[in-house]
């Protein structure tokens, strides 16, 4: 069992010890019983993206996944949603856009919070002033610096837009 399957996660008002591949698993049964056609279907969809993983990475299906790779499926899951509610909208499918933010909010549920503007904007000072960068030829490296070290707790795009305001 590695480091990463055994990590407190506070989930509603309940503590789970249990790895985040066999809570989803368990939600299953869990959404079948309530009914929730929608949380059933991002549930099986999430399975499904675990198992193509564990096969991506020449791993067996019965495999489990270990948190962090589990995080990191979920997070492109997320990520393929808010593209596909972005082209949804542009195209006037607003049904199709709202069913697609009804899978993300599921979605968002098993993610890390993010952090908010002001929290990254504190750490790219900070990391603007250890780097020297002066001008906005070096955005670029002072964007991938602070996405290296905030390491998924900060969307890319939010730390986009900081970098954008401090040139």
């Amino acid at each position: 069992m590695s480091k990463t399957l055994i990590i407190q996660r506070l989930i509603g008002n309940t503590f789970s010890f249990m790895p985040l591949h066999e809570q989803i698993k368990s939600e299953v049964k869990s959404a079948m019983m309530a009914k929730d056609a929608v949380r059933l279907s991002v549930v099986r969809n999430m399975i499904s993206a675990f198992t193509n993983e564990l096969v991506a990475t020449g791993k067996t299906p019965q495999d489990m996944i270990d948190d962090v790779g589990a995080l990191k499926v979920i997070k492109r899951l997320a990520n393929q949603r808010k593209d596909s509610i972005e082209q949804f909208e542009k195209g006037g499918r607003l049904e199709l856009a709202e069913s697609e933010k009804a899978e993300l909010a599921i979605l968002e549920k098993y993610l890390p919070a993010l952090m908010s503007h002001d929290e990254i904007k504190k750490i790219a000072l900070a990391k603007k002033e250890a780097l020297g960068v002066t001008d906005k030829s070096k955005a670029g490296q002072l964007t991938g610096a602070i996405m290296k070290e905030l390491a998924g707790k900060a969307d890319g795009g939010d730390v986009k837009a900081v970098v954008d305001e401090l040139f």
